[in-house]
């Protein structure tokens, strides 16, 4: 490697080239090369306006700048290792095409508040990205739910039969996941969008910059207040990483779902085979990777989070080197979130709910008992004793090998005498789930309700962008 580089007045003998290796960037901050560009040219319009270059030399950089997009955007301009980071790279070619005059360009600028500019604008477009992903997701639940709205299914607490539940009740209870998953990202994006440029390396700039010029050229709310911070904070990263872990956890809790679902011990959902694999050896086997893959990837982006805070929890103020160490978990975070948010929603789209076998396991497990309990209260019997003698009645049920719907009247009466003939009513689990009409309840037009908010509220953002 050649060691001709842009700052290396200072030094007597070239970069080692172990070094030089080891501390390159460009291998894969080369991603925020149109990021570099944007904000580049807003910096030369702004040192134009200020008269701290000449119009000239501003438009001359300004027209080679937009080539070099352009070189790199149809892959053009080969990267050389050389130039160590997309920022020296792009830097050093502006000077190829124009001269010493390219230069300028740096004037009142470190790489330091370029790379927090840069990275800021990148981060804003992956929350775009995700946040959109998380619409598209949101909206294949809530079609499932408002498709299969009567479909019903035992409710689990510990992996046990509990209640019974409608499905799309189930669905409905990512969608609530999810679009909080979206708020946390929207309000990262308030610490997201303030612009650094202008910190300079640590204390700003003698010269007479105008850094809400450049914040308001570049989309930004707002400038940072103090250098020293802006050029060092990663918090918007963090932050924008924990927002990603949550998304993870949430697509996890749904990827172990539809596991279970599909198995042939519950048989409550068919996956297309499209979206399916086999095994090279069991020529029966149907297995649910997508699902698999996104619970497993879970821990890959929680440990992105893990490494970062890691790397920032001991560095002394302003930059560090160690600060080039938050761009690869950053990157494939977005691209591995945005890759299971992808791969989920088709996984939803395409499962088929079998509800016949559904209604099957709604007559198992003594989903009714909880009802039963209640139907002695409302008959006068206190909580506590109407739920010991549900119990009782559901132990004798287990030892007669019955279910509560096949017993007699005259058995439910030896354990309470206030049990008649319309406890049968109790015992039908439509009529139980559908008693539950409260706003964020099981009952059908509850869950009509719930749906119909969400399509209204969590989707309205994403139908008018």
């Amino acid at each position: 490697m050649t060691n001709d580089k842009l700052w290396q007045g200072r030094f007597s003998s070239p970069m080692n080239q172990t070094l030089e290796t080891f501390s390159e960037s460009l291998s894969f901050d080369w991603q925020l090369y149109s990021d570099d560009i944007a904000q580049s040219l807003a910096h030369c319009e702004m040192l134009v306006k200020q008269g701290i270059i000449s119009e000239d030399t501003g438009h001359e950089i300004t027209r080679a700048l937009r080539e070099i997009k352009e070189e790199l955007d149809s892959g053009a301009l080969k990267l050389d290792p050389k130039w160590e980071d997309i920022h020296m790279a792009i830097e050093a070619r502006l000077i190829e095409k124009v001269g010493a005059s390219g230069g300028a360009l740096h004037t009142a600028r470190s790489r330091n508040d370029q790379v927090a500019t840069d990275l800021r604008l990148y981060v804003r477009r992956g929350i775009g990205e995700i946040r959109g992903l998380l619409k598209d997701l949101m909206a294949a639940f809530i079609d499932q739910a408002r498709r299969h709205i009567d479909l019903i299914l035992p409710g689990l607490t510990h992996l046990q039969h509990a209640q019974a539940v409608r499905f799309s009740h189930h669905l409905m209870a990512y969608v609530e996941m999810f679009h909080r998953d979206d708020e946390r990202l929207r309000d990262a994006l308030k610490r997201v969008n303030v612009c650094p440029l202008g910190s300079g390396a640590l204390s700003g700039t003698t010269f007479p910059i105008d850094r809400e010029f450049v914040a308001r050229k570049l989309g930004f709310d707002d400038v940072t207040r103090n250098s020293m911070d802006a050029v060092s904070d990663r918090d918007f990263v963090v932050e924008v990483l924990a927002a990603f872990s949550l998304i993870m956890v949430h697509l996890s809790r749904f990827a172990e779902d539809m596991i279970i679902w599909n198995s042939l011990y519950a048989r409550l959902i068919e996956l297309p085979d499209a979206l399916t694999t086999g095994s090279s050896m069991m020529p029966q086997k149907k297995n649910p990777d997508g699902a698999e893959l996104t619970r497993g990837k879970a821990g890959r982006v929680f440990g992105h989070l893990i490494a970062l805070l890691t790397v920032l929890k001991g560095l002394p103020m302003t930059y560090n080197r160690d600060l080039q160490e938050d761009k690869e978990p950053l990157f494939d975070a977005i691209n591995t979130v945005g890759g299971c948010l992808r791969m989920m929603t088709l996984l939803i789209k395409g499962m088929k709910p079998l509800g016949e076998r559904m209604e099957e396991a709604t007559r198992l497990g003594y989903l009714q008992a909880t009802d039963v309990a209640d139907y002695l209260v409302r008959k006068g019997v206190p909580f506590r004793s109407a739920h010991e003698v549900a119990g009782k009645v559901v132990s004798y049920a287990i030892k007669n090998g019955k279910e509560l719907s096949d017993l007699e009247i005259e058995e439910l009466k030896r354990f309470n005498a206030s049990f008649e003939e319309d406890v049968f009513k109790v015992l039908i689990v439509e009529r139980g789930v559908d008693q539950r009409r409260g706003t964020g309840m099981t009952g059908r037009e509850a869950v009509l309700s719930h749906i119909a908010y969400a399509e209204a509220n969590y989707l309205k953002e994403y139908k008018e962008v």
